[in-house]
């Protein structure tokens, strides 16, 4: 009996939908692609001996690591980082595939706009991608409809392939590779804003220096699909 071939696409954001004063200024989507066929038993087990040495056992959130709020907001910097250190260096071991998705909403003024450019941009990414994913026999998306309006495009745009299965419900923490897409929705969105021009805020500039961040960046290109 042959085996079943499956994809588990793991999906988070960053940003919001919103266009008032406060609201972000980048919209990311990060998509975290790993073949089951591919045990990520030992990279886990490194991760999770790397936390250990950390005493800290939690959801990575690299928005907050950053930016020392919620779990993190006592820790110092040297263990922010290596508790950064210890998710990249994992995302970098795994064989995964990994893409985001990036919109400027300085080029827009409207949630319907931001919709339709979100749409547009992962629509692309799927058509692309298309003779890949014709390979699976089952294709699982894990997103936990954190925002419903990119719950609701996702769904849109998978609903004609009949292989797709969406979970909502699942551990955050033992899916390290849903963190793996957090993480880049902020490395991401940083590397769009050295790009462009856009000043990095003030926890963002003393978290990551110059040298390390290309060195994160370099490391990342041979995962992107």
């Amino acid at each position: 009996m042959s085996t079943i071939k499956r994809l588990n696409i793991l999906i988070d954001e960053s940003g919001d939908f919103g266009f008032v004063k406060g609201s972000s200024d980048l919209y990311a989507v990060s998509f975290t692609l790993h073949e089951s066929s591919n045990s990520i038993e030992n990279e886990l087990k490194y991760l999770n001996r790397k936390l250990d040495e950390l005493n800290y056992d939690g959801m990575i959130h690299l928005a907050y690591l950053v930016a020392k709020r919620g779990d993190y907001s006592h820790f110092d910097l040297e263990r922010r980082k290596s508790i950064f250190w210890a998710i990249f260096y994992f995302s970098n071991r795994v064989k995964a595939k990994i893409r985001t998705v990036i919109i400027d909403k300085k080029y827009i003024n409207k949630k319907m706009q931001l919709n339709m450019a979100l749409a547009r941009e992962i629509g692309q990414f799927i058509n692309d991608n298309k003779a890949y994913f014709d390979t699976f026999d089952k294709i699982v998306i894990y997103y936990d409809n954190g925002q419903e309006t990119l719950a609701t495009i996702l769904d849109t745009l998978f609903a004609t392939n009949p292989k797709v299965e969406r979970k909502i419900e699942f551990d955050h923490i033992k899916k390290r590779l849903f963190q793996v897409s957090d993480m880049l929705t902020v490395i991401d969105k940083l590397d769009y804003k050295r790009k462009n021009n856009i000043a990095f805020t003030k926890a963002e500039k003393y978290f990551f220096n110059g040298k390390d961040f290309r060195h994160i960046i370099n490391l990342l290109k041979n995962k992107r699909i």
